[in-house]
Protein backbone atom coordinates (compact mmCIF):
# COMPACT_ATOMS: atom_id res chain seq x y z
CA UNK A 1 0.00 0.00 0.00
CA UNK A 2 2.79 2.10 1.26
CA UNK A 3 4.10 2.09 -2.86
CA UNK A 4 1.62 3.91 -3.98
CA UNK A 5 1.97 6.82 -1.62
CA UNK A 6 3.16 8.91 -3.87
CA UNK A 7 0.84 9.10 -6.75
CA UNK A 8 -2.00 9.49 -3.53
CA UNK A 9 0.10 12.17 -2.13
CA UNK A 10 0.00 13.96 -5.98
CA UNK A 11 -3.90 13.31 -5.59
CA UNK A 12 -3.92 14.87 -2.48
CA UNK A 13 -2.09 18.46 -3.20
CA UNK A 14 -3.40 18.51 -6.27
CA UNK A 15 -7.00 17.42 -5.36
CA UNK A 16 -9.21 19.97 -6.41
CA UNK A 17 -7.78 20.19 -10.23
CA UNK A 18 -8.33 16.05 -10.29
CA UNK A 19 -11.70 17.02 -9.51
CA UNK A 20 -12.42 19.55 -12.64
CA UNK A 21 -10.17 16.98 -14.97
CA UNK A 22 -13.35 14.27 -13.66
CA UNK A 23 -15.60 16.89 -15.22
CA UNK A 24 -13.75 17.83 -17.83
CA UNK A 25 -13.34 13.86 -18.79
CA UNK A 26 -16.97 13.28 -18.47
CA UNK A 27 -18.09 16.23 -21.30
CA UNK A 28 -15.54 14.95 -23.53
CA UNK A 29 -15.76 11.18 -23.58
CA UNK A 30 -19.55 10.46 -23.23
CA UNK A 31 -19.04 7.10 -24.07
CA UNK A 32 -16.94 6.29 -20.73
CA UNK A 33 -19.60 8.63 -18.69
CA UNK A 34 -21.88 6.34 -20.03
CA UNK A 35 -19.91 2.87 -19.40
CA UNK A 36 -19.64 4.85 -15.32
CA UNK A 37 -22.71 5.93 -14.76
CA UNK A 38 -24.12 2.55 -13.91
CA UNK A 39 -21.29 2.53 -11.66
CA UNK A 40 -22.13 5.04 -9.49
CA UNK A 41 -24.04 3.76 -6.43
CA UNK A 42 -20.78 2.25 -5.59
CA UNK A 43 -18.92 4.49 -5.86
CA UNK A 44 -20.65 6.43 -3.42
CA UNK A 45 -20.38 3.76 -0.80
CA UNK A 46 -16.46 3.95 -1.70
CA UNK A 47 -16.79 7.78 -0.99
CA UNK A 48 -18.59 7.48 2.03
CA UNK A 49 -16.17 4.95 3.61
CA UNK A 50 -13.04 7.00 2.89
CA UNK A 51 -14.80 10.09 4.17
CA UNK A 52 -16.02 7.79 7.27
CA UNK A 53 -12.21 6.21 7.53
CA UNK A 54 -10.17 9.37 7.86
CA UNK A 55 -12.80 10.89 10.60
CA UNK A 56 -12.65 7.78 12.21
CA UNK A 57 -16.10 7.29 14.94
CA UNK A 58 -14.92 9.84 17.47
CA UNK A 59 -14.87 12.80 15.58
CA UNK A 60 -17.81 11.32 13.63
CA UNK A 61 -20.64 11.09 16.20
CA UNK A 62 -19.10 13.99 18.45
CA UNK A 63 -20.88 15.40 21.69
CA UNK A 64 -24.80 15.48 21.65
CA UNK A 65 -24.53 19.30 21.50
CA UNK A 66 -23.05 18.74 18.26
CA UNK A 67 -25.63 16.05 17.37
CA UNK A 68 -28.27 18.38 18.03
CA UNK A 69 -27.12 21.22 16.01
CA UNK A 70 -27.21 18.41 13.12
CA UNK A 71 -30.85 17.87 13.69
CA UNK A 72 -31.72 21.46 13.91
CA UNK A 73 -30.16 21.97 10.06
CA UNK A 74 -32.21 19.03 9.25
CA UNK A 75 -35.25 20.40 9.65
CA UNK A 76 -34.06 23.42 8.32
CA UNK A 77 -32.42 22.47 5.49
CA UNK A 78 -34.78 19.81 4.39
CA UNK A 79 -38.14 20.74 5.78
CA UNK A 80 -38.19 24.49 6.15
CA UNK A 81 -36.34 25.31 2.99
CA UNK A 82 -38.38 23.18 0.56
CA UNK A 83 -42.05 23.94 2.04
CA UNK A 84 -40.51 27.94 1.65
CA UNK A 85 -39.44 27.75 -1.23
CA UNK A 86 -42.47 25.65 -2.88
CA UNK A 87 -45.16 28.02 -1.12
CA UNK A 88 -43.17 30.90 -2.54
CA UNK A 89 -43.30 29.41 -6.14
CA UNK A 90 -47.30 28.72 -5.64
CA UNK A 91 -47.74 31.95 -4.35
CA UNK A 92 -46.46 33.70 -7.84
CA UNK A 93 -47.61 30.93 -9.75
CA UNK A 94 -44.71 29.57 -11.30
CA UNK A 95 -43.97 26.03 -12.30
CA UNK A 96 -42.05 23.75 -15.12
CA UNK A 97 -38.80 22.02 -15.04
CA UNK A 98 -36.38 24.45 -12.87
CA UNK A 99 -39.15 25.63 -10.38
CA UNK A 100 -39.22 21.71 -9.70
CA UNK A 101 -35.63 21.13 -9.42
CA UNK A 102 -35.58 23.67 -7.14
CA UNK A 103 -37.91 22.04 -4.54
CA UNK A 104 -36.58 18.88 -5.35
CA UNK A 105 -32.48 19.82 -4.59
CA UNK A 106 -33.67 21.84 -1.28
CA UNK A 107 -35.77 18.82 -0.28
CA UNK A 108 -32.21 16.19 -0.42
CA UNK A 109 -30.50 15.33 2.01
CA UNK A 110 -26.31 16.63 1.70
CA UNK A 111 -24.29 14.89 -1.03
CA UNK A 112 -22.15 11.73 -0.32
CA UNK A 113 -19.13 14.00 -1.10
CA UNK A 114 -19.84 16.47 0.84
CA UNK A 115 -16.69 15.21 3.73
CA UNK A 116 -15.05 14.95 1.22
CA UNK A 117 -15.04 18.43 -0.39
CA UNK A 118 -14.99 20.37 2.91
CA UNK A 119 -11.59 18.22 3.28
CA UNK A 120 -10.68 20.03 -0.08
CA UNK A 121 -10.80 23.39 1.83
CA UNK A 122 -8.94 22.62 3.86
CA UNK A 123 -11.79 22.28 6.76
CA UNK A 124 -12.72 19.83 9.15
CA UNK A 125 -15.12 17.35 7.42
CA UNK A 126 -16.55 15.66 10.58
CA UNK A 127 -19.37 18.39 11.11
CA UNK A 128 -20.11 17.21 7.75
CA UNK A 129 -20.51 13.54 7.86
CA UNK A 130 -22.67 14.21 10.89
CA UNK A 131 -25.14 16.23 8.99
CA UNK A 132 -25.08 13.28 6.29
CA UNK A 133 -25.55 10.53 8.59
CA UNK A 134 -28.51 12.58 10.37
CA UNK A 135 -29.71 14.33 7.40
CA UNK A 136 -29.71 10.94 5.59
CA UNK A 137 -31.07 8.58 8.33
CA UNK A 138 -33.96 11.48 8.50
CA UNK A 139 -35.06 11.77 4.82
CA UNK A 140 -38.00 9.25 4.63
CA UNK A 141 -39.90 11.84 6.79
CA UNK A 142 -38.46 14.80 6.04
CA UNK A 143 -39.25 14.42 2.49
CA UNK A 144 -42.72 13.73 3.53
CA UNK A 145 -44.00 18.02 4.23
CA UNK A 146 -41.98 18.86 0.66
CA UNK A 147 -43.52 16.09 -1.86
CA UNK A 148 -46.94 16.57 -0.24
CA UNK A 149 -47.07 20.13 -0.55
CA UNK A 150 -45.56 19.87 -4.45
CA UNK A 151 -47.87 17.92 -6.52
CA UNK A 152 -45.18 17.00 -9.43
CA UNK A 153 -43.18 14.60 -7.15
CA UNK A 154 -46.44 12.51 -7.03
CA UNK A 155 -46.61 9.99 -3.78
CA UNK A 156 -43.54 9.56 -1.81
CA UNK A 157 -43.87 5.54 -0.57
CA UNK A 158 -41.27 5.18 -3.98
CA UNK A 159 -38.64 7.69 -2.32
CA UNK A 160 -39.59 6.69 1.29
CA UNK A 161 -37.78 3.16 -0.01
CA UNK A 162 -35.15 4.49 -1.76
CA UNK A 163 -33.83 6.52 1.01
CA UNK A 164 -34.05 3.50 3.22
CA UNK A 165 -31.72 1.96 0.92
CA UNK A 166 -29.56 4.73 1.09
CA UNK A 167 -29.44 4.70 4.54
CA UNK A 168 -28.35 1.59 5.23
CA UNK A 169 -25.41 1.96 2.55
CA UNK A 170 -24.01 4.69 4.78
CA UNK A 171 -24.39 2.45 7.41
CA UNK A 172 -22.48 -0.17 6.06
CA UNK A 173 -19.98 1.80 4.93
CA UNK A 174 -19.18 4.04 8.14
CA UNK A 175 -19.32 0.86 10.15
CA UNK A 176 -16.59 -1.16 8.24
CA UNK A 177 -14.38 2.03 8.15
CA UNK A 178 -14.96 2.76 11.74
CA UNK A 179 -13.63 -0.91 12.63
CA UNK A 180 -10.77 -0.51 10.17
CA UNK A 181 -10.08 2.64 11.85
CA UNK A 182 -10.66 1.37 15.54
CA UNK A 183 -8.70 -2.17 15.04
CA UNK A 184 -6.26 -1.35 12.04
CA UNK A 185 -5.24 2.34 12.50
CA UNK A 186 -6.26 3.64 15.61
CA UNK A 187 -3.40 6.14 15.59
CA UNK A 188 -2.73 6.75 11.21
CA UNK A 189 0.20 8.20 10.27
CA UNK A 190 0.33 12.40 8.85
CA UNK A 191 1.51 9.89 5.49
CA UNK A 192 -1.27 7.80 5.38
CA UNK A 193 -3.74 10.66 5.98
CA UNK A 194 -2.36 12.41 3.27
CA UNK A 195 -3.04 9.02 0.88
CA UNK A 196 -6.29 8.44 2.02
CA UNK A 197 -7.32 12.58 1.00
CA UNK A 198 -5.79 11.66 -2.54
CA UNK A 199 -7.64 8.50 -2.95
CA UNK A 200 -11.01 10.30 -1.57
CA UNK A 201 -10.08 13.44 -4.73
CA UNK A 202 -9.78 10.32 -7.32
CA UNK A 203 -12.81 8.57 -6.31
CA UNK A 204 -14.83 11.80 -6.46
CA UNK A 205 -13.14 12.30 -9.84
CA UNK A 206 -14.01 8.98 -11.11
CA UNK A 207 -17.79 9.58 -10.25
CA UNK A 208 -18.37 12.51 -11.29
CA UNK A 209 -17.28 11.13 -14.97
CA UNK A 210 -20.19 9.16 -14.92
CA UNK A 211 -22.57 11.60 -13.33
CA UNK A 212 -21.64 14.02 -17.14
CA UNK A 213 -23.15 11.56 -19.17
CA UNK A 214 -26.14 13.89 -19.85
CA UNK A 215 -24.32 17.09 -20.78
CA UNK A 216 -22.80 15.43 -23.81
CA UNK A 217 -25.79 15.18 -25.71
CA UNK A 218 -27.11 18.17 -24.55
CA UNK A 219 -23.89 20.26 -25.82
CA UNK A 220 -24.06 18.93 -29.06
CA UNK A 221 -27.96 18.77 -29.92
CA UNK A 222 -29.49 21.08 -27.36
CA UNK A 223 -26.99 24.07 -26.26
CA UNK A 224 -29.53 26.45 -25.27
CA UNK A 225 -31.57 23.97 -22.31
CA UNK A 226 -27.99 23.40 -21.41
CA UNK A 227 -26.92 26.92 -20.88
CA UNK A 228 -29.92 27.71 -19.28
CA UNK A 229 -29.75 24.33 -16.76
CA UNK A 230 -26.37 25.44 -16.09
CA UNK A 231 -26.76 28.72 -14.97
CA UNK A 232 -29.66 27.80 -12.84
CA UNK A 233 -27.76 25.31 -11.24
CA UNK A 234 -24.74 27.64 -10.06
CA UNK A 235 -27.00 29.94 -8.88
CA UNK A 236 -28.82 27.43 -6.76
CA UNK A 237 -25.83 26.03 -5.23
CA UNK A 238 -23.81 29.11 -5.23
CA UNK A 239 -26.85 31.41 -3.91
CA UNK A 240 -27.07 28.65 -1.07
CA UNK A 241 -24.04 28.14 0.42
CA UNK A 242 -23.25 32.23 0.14
CA UNK A 243 -26.57 32.72 2.15
CA UNK A 244 -25.36 30.54 4.74
CA UNK A 245 -22.36 31.40 5.22
CA UNK A 246 -23.19 35.04 5.20
CA UNK A 247 -25.84 34.36 7.51
CA UNK A 248 -23.59 32.05 9.83
CA UNK A 249 -20.89 34.14 9.56
CA UNK A 250 -22.59 37.18 11.02
CA UNK A 251 -23.43 35.39 13.89
CA UNK A 252 -19.54 34.84 15.30
CA UNK A 253 -16.85 32.44 14.63
CA UNK A 254 -18.12 28.38 14.16
CA UNK A 255 -16.05 24.97 13.27
CA UNK A 256 -19.12 23.88 11.68
CA UNK A 257 -19.43 27.13 9.67
CA UNK A 258 -17.88 25.73 6.18
CA UNK A 259 -19.07 22.30 6.19
CA UNK A 260 -23.11 23.53 6.42
CA UNK A 261 -22.44 26.48 3.91
CA UNK A 262 -21.18 23.65 1.32
CA UNK A 263 -23.87 21.15 2.72
CA UNK A 264 -26.79 24.05 2.05
CA UNK A 265 -26.35 23.91 -1.60
CA UNK A 266 -24.67 20.66 -2.78
CA UNK A 267 -27.44 17.97 -1.85
CA UNK A 268 -28.02 13.89 -3.19
CA UNK A 269 -30.80 14.94 -5.91
CA UNK A 270 -29.59 11.88 -7.44
CA UNK A 271 -31.28 9.83 -4.88
CA UNK A 272 -34.51 10.78 -6.46
CA UNK A 273 -34.02 9.37 -9.88
CA UNK A 274 -34.79 5.81 -8.81
CA UNK A 275 -37.77 6.52 -7.17
CA UNK A 276 -40.00 9.23 -9.09
CA UNK A 277 -42.29 8.57 -11.56
CA UNK A 278 -40.47 8.70 -15.00
CA UNK A 279 -42.80 11.49 -16.05
CA UNK A 280 -41.68 13.80 -13.61
CA UNK A 281 -37.49 12.88 -13.63
CA UNK A 282 -37.38 12.96 -17.69
CA UNK A 283 -37.30 17.11 -17.51
CA UNK A 284 -35.27 17.00 -14.60
CA UNK A 285 -32.12 15.11 -16.13
CA UNK A 286 -30.24 17.63 -17.43
CA UNK A 287 -30.81 20.04 -14.70
CA UNK A 288 -29.18 17.20 -12.44
CA UNK A 289 -26.43 16.35 -14.19
CA UNK A 290 -25.98 20.39 -14.63
CA UNK A 291 -26.01 20.61 -10.86
CA UNK A 292 -22.80 18.21 -10.49
CA UNK A 293 -20.51 21.35 -12.02
CA UNK A 294 -20.84 23.60 -9.66
CA UNK A 295 -20.85 20.77 -6.74
CA UNK A 296 -16.96 19.55 -8.24
CA UNK A 297 -15.77 23.64 -8.91
CA UNK A 298 -17.13 24.53 -5.12
CA UNK A 299 -13.34 23.79 -3.57
CA UNK A 300 -11.98 25.96 -6.49
CA UNK A 301 -14.43 29.13 -7.22
CA UNK A 302 -15.38 29.49 -3.53
CA UNK A 303 -11.93 27.63 -2.13
CA UNK A 304 -10.53 31.75 -1.22
CA UNK A 305 -14.08 32.54 0.61
CA UNK A 306 -13.60 29.20 2.86
CA UNK A 307 -10.12 29.19 2.80
CA UNK A 308 -9.83 31.59 6.00
CA UNK A 309 -12.03 29.58 8.13
CA UNK A 310 -9.51 27.70 10.48
CA UNK A 311 -10.46 26.31 13.70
Amino acid sequence: MTLLYPALHFFARHGRYVLVAGLVAGIAFPALAALLRPMIPEMVAVMLFVAALRIGPAQAFGKLTEIRASLAMVVLYQIALPCGLGLVFLALGLSGPLVTAAVLVTAASPISGSPNLTLLTGNDPAPALRLLIVGTALLPLTVLPAFALWPAFGTAGTVIFASLKLVGLIGLSAALAFAIRHFALPRPSAATMTAIDGFSALVMAVAVIGLMSAIGPAFANHPGSLITSLVAAFAVNFGLQLLVFGAMRARGPSASLTAYSIIAGNRNAMLFLTALPASVTEPLLLFIACYQVPMYLTPILLGRLYAPVRH
